[in-house]
């Protein structure tokens, strides 16, 4: 059903809400009204595993390169109902469309350049227009990770205002922090970027696009995820996120290194990153360098940062093993309820 409310400003949001396949989750979809705001917010989901109890804590969930809000939605409901126990907590995780990408590509406003300073900074502006405050946990895949490392690192600079502070946990999801060479890259993600920027701007079709893909030599797996990415648009279909919006940000991806922040993360957070046990973007420099971060031994005057191996994983961390990047975030983040 859709409804109106209001943000602490007074301003109005249209809000699309309906009940998952489970009638215990609730899900709600949100955009800002381009017609009543200049400033424009991400479109977002909000999860709940008991909607009619109210949260007493907020995660944020951020999408790597060309995904969406949705590709989380079935870890974030596991999440949720996991954090469920004991009663007494309540977490709403909120699955953002990153500028560029699902319907937040749909919303004008978001002004280039389009980067990792700016994607976090949307983060920013959407929590001042909403009612959560801060969230405590930051979760990001991939470039989403990156995006959640600038988040808290400017959070620490106090570039967002008073309302946003440094969230309680950061959670890096196969991503790795420095800059990204060719390398320590195999040029998938390159090739991949090439060939959509070579196609039309409308697809024939998704079984058109999957077979093209193919015929290109990018595996079934890759091909048929890229073929969720489109939507309808009359008789054709049109990518579902901002092509070349997307591939600016993946540029500020490789470029940007937040070692300095990792080395001396700011008071009260926890920088924890997973890597992804057969995930191939991980070069054995980077892996001793975080491990010797994570072995140090602080004084409480600073933040810390930890490292956990993903089994039986590639990239794909939600997918490829959902059930164990559950059994090694949750028990992190019951620990803020106790």
């Amino acid at each position: 059903m859709a409804r109106l409310i209001r943000n602490k400003q007074g301003k109005p949001y249209t809000l699309l809400t309906r009940f998952c396949n489970s009638p215990s989750f609730l899900l709600t979809h949100a955009y800002a009204n381009a017609s009543e705001r200049s400033l424009q917010t991400l479109a977002y989901e909000e999860i709940q595993a008991n909607p009619n109890k109210p949260y007493t804590h907020t995660a944020l969930i951020l999408h790597g390169l060309l995904g969406s809000a949705r590709n989380w939605r079935s870890f974030s409901r596991s999440l949720a109902s996991s954090l469920s126990n004991p009663p007494s907590s309540e977490w709403m995780m909120v699955a953002v469309d990153l500028r560029n990408h699902g319907k937040s590509a749909e919303i004008e406003g978001f002004d280039p350049p389009h980067d990792m300073v700016n994607a976090a900074k949307d983060l920013g502006n959407l929590i001042n227009s909403k009612s959560w405050g801060s969230p405590d946990v930051v979760i990001g895949h991939s470039m989403g990770g990156k995006v959640a490392l600038q988040f808290a690192q400017s959070c620490g600079n106090g570039d967002y205002g008073a309302n946003v502070k440094v969230p309680k946990q950061l959670w890096v999801l196969d991503s790795v922090p420095g800059e990204v060479t060719t390398d320590n890259s195999d040029g998938e993600v390159e090739k991949v970027l090439q060939t959509l920027q070579s196609l039309p701007s409308t697809i024939p079709s998704r079984k058109w696009l999957v077979n093209h893909m193919l015929e290109l030599g990018f595996s079934k797996s890759l091909s048929e995820w890229i073929g969720t990415n489109l939507k309808k648009s009359g008789e054709e279909e049109t990518w579902a996120f901002n092509l070349e919006g997307a591939v600016q940000m993946f540029q500020s991806y490789r470029e940007m290194s937040y070692w300095p922040l990792l080395e001396h993360p700011p008071k009260g957070l926890e920088i924890a990153i997973v890597r992804a046990e057969q995930s191939d973007r991980w070069d054995a420099d980077v892996i001793s360098r975080l491990e010797k971060l994570a072995s140090r031994e602080g004084d409480g005057s600073a933040g810390k940062t930890s490292v956990h191996v993903l089994p039986r994983s590639g990239h794909w961390v939600h997918v490829d093993n959902p059930k164990g990047l559950l059994d090694i975030v949750t028990p992190k983040l019951k620990s803020l309820t106790s």
